[in-house]
């Protein structure tokens, strides 16, 4: 396998991580060292990236202080002030674009177009917010009693604790920790350990502009592959809410730690999403979403295309016209031009990608395209295509793998209706040309998603909309439409200004009068 072709040291260099003992950042205080180490290793070839400092209980409590008190300061700049910081992150993620980005492929394995693509979403993600700092709107509503004006407002909540997965490593904590900020709210991220570089460099780029201006503690950081950091910061009064990306398993553990002291959560889970094709379907547009959703990030997004249901008037075409696609697939190191796919994450996500196969042979399934995994070094699969059953508890769970579970159906709702029996319920999408089943699709008796596409794929959601799932997907929100309201408390107001006071609903509660 060719050789990635960067040199290390130098993007390092301009990513600030030549100074590789580091991973715990808290605000003015800086970087902070640990006895604890954590090794970044590149997936596409198993080598040892760099060597990262792990945080420990009493880093914990020197971050939590330093969010806390730039956030009494954060909080009383205006917001358009706010966004205005957030704007020269945007400017400064713009000239580092193609190294982040090429350190996203290099640490997290996907191919480099969407490593700069992750980067593209950072910078699109900041340029809303900056917009949003000035449309933090509240309502004004008509009080029921004379010479009395009502209105609501927005306040931040105060320090937001955001998790991330390793899947996107740089553009997720970017959805949460910009809209966070221009709301009023200071940030502690805790990334996977998986892509802890990744992390560290975002840091590095984010001082550069916030020291300068006085809020070096709006943005923290602690790598902590033992949780139990983490835990700290789940179970804290001091944090109001937490931001988690991740598994089912382990963000409705989190859940209900935070629920338990009556916190806030924002939970962007599991996704099972599936694409439909019915008989009107442009197979022209059809092929290559389901090729990309498929194929894309090894099948490591959380809007990938898991399952393919298909009308049995297409079933054969579809299913020819994949495998060709995927004969040609292009695997290897990610950071190469011509690389379509590359490795997945570790060697226990190359071990679920069998686990999960050998799972859906033993039930009757059948091997359509794939199936195999890559000699090393790194963690090399082939895209998978396999004919399944929905209900088939393999299929039922999310396999974070490029495995598409492909079924027939013969009427429109039957095929709805495989589509929502699954737990989850992030992204979907029909393939028609049909108006009436575009809109049933659509409609309350369609999708049970929280994203419903037609005639585009389950993958690449863009960020003016608001982004998340229902079900076990958790019913969290990020991004874009008003999903900056997560991460503010509602307040409303009434202000009499006349010279009596009248009660609502009329009610008379008249003083006593003493004599």
């Amino acid at each position: 396998m060719s050789k990635t072709p960067i040199h290390l040291d130098n993007l390092f260099n301009e990513l600030g991580l030549n100074t590789l003992n580091k991973g715990i950042y808290a605000g003015s205080l800086g970087w902070l060292d640990s006895t604890i180490n954590l090794t970044s290793i590149n997936p596409a070839n198993e080598a040892v990236l760099a060597e990262v400092k792990c945080a420990q209980p009493i880093h914990y409590e020197k971050i939590i202080a330093q969010a806390q008190s730039t956030f009494l300061r954060w909080r009383e700049l205006p917001a358009p002030a706010r966004g205005e910081l957030i704007r020269q992150i945007s400017e400064l993620l713009r000239t580092k674009k193609n190294a982040l980005g090429q350190l996203v492929s290099l640490e997290m394995g996907k191919v480099l177009s969407e490593g700069l693509g992750e980067v593209q979403e950072m910078i699109d993600m900041a340029d809303f917010a900056v917009g949003q700092s000035r449309m933090l709107y509240g309502k004004t509503m008509h009080s029921e009693r004379k010479m009395h004006r009502m209105y609501e407002q927005w306040h931040p909540l105060g320090v937001v604790g955001v998790i991330t997965a390793f899947n996107f490593p740089v553009a997720v904590w970017a959805w949460n920790a910009f809209i966070a900020a221009i709301t009023g709210n200071t940030v502690i991220w805790k990334p996977s350990a998986l892509v802890p570089l990744c992390a560290i460099a975002v840091q590095h780029l984010c001082n550069q502009v916030l020291e300068p201006a006085g809020f070096a503690g709006l943005f923290n950081l602690f790598v902590d592959p033992e949780h139990q950091v983490a835990e700290m910061m789940i179970q804290d009064k001091q944090v109001p809410l937490i931001s988690y990306t991740g598994s089912t398993a382990v963000g409705r553990t989190i859940y209900e730690k935070v629920a338990s002291r009556l916190g806030k959560c924002l939970l962007e889970m599991g996704g099972n999403n599936a694409i439909i094709v019915d008989e009107s379907a442009d197979l022209e547009l059809a092929i290559p979403a389901i090729f990309f959703g498929t194929v894309g990030t090894a099948g490591q997004r959380c809007t990938t295309t898991r399952r393919l249901i298909v009308h049995q008037s297409l079933i054969d075409a579809v299913i020819q016209r994949l495998q060709k696609a995927y004969q040609q697939v292009r695997i290897g190191d990610p950071l190469l031009a011509n690389t379509l796919m590359g490795p997945l994450i570790n060697e226990q996500a190359v071990k679920n990608f069998e686990q999960a196969i050998a799972a859906v042979l033993q039930q009757g399934g059948e091997i359509l395209a794939g199936a195999k995994t890559l000699p090393g070094p790194g963690y090399y699969v082939q895209p998978t295509i396999l004919r399944a059953e929905n209900h088939w508890l393999t299929v039922q769970h999310e396999t974070f793998a490029p495995i598409l579970y492909v079924m027939e159906f013969s009427q429109i709702d039957e095929a709805i209706a495989l589509q929502n029996a699954v737990p989850q319920g992030l992204s979907s999408s029909l393939f028609t040309t049909n108006l009436q089943n575009a809109e049933i699709f659509l409609s309350s008796c369609g999708s049970d998603c929280g994203i419903a596409n037609i005639n585009i794929g389950t993958s690449g959601a863009e960020i003016g909309g608001a982004f998340g799932g229902e079900k076990e997907t958790g019913g969290g929100r990020e991004a874009g439409s008003d999903a900056w309201q997560t991460y503010m408390r509602r307040q409303t107001n009434t202000i009499n200004w006349g010279q009596a006071l009248p009660l609502a609903q009329g009610i008379q509660f008249e003083l006593p009068v003493y004599e």
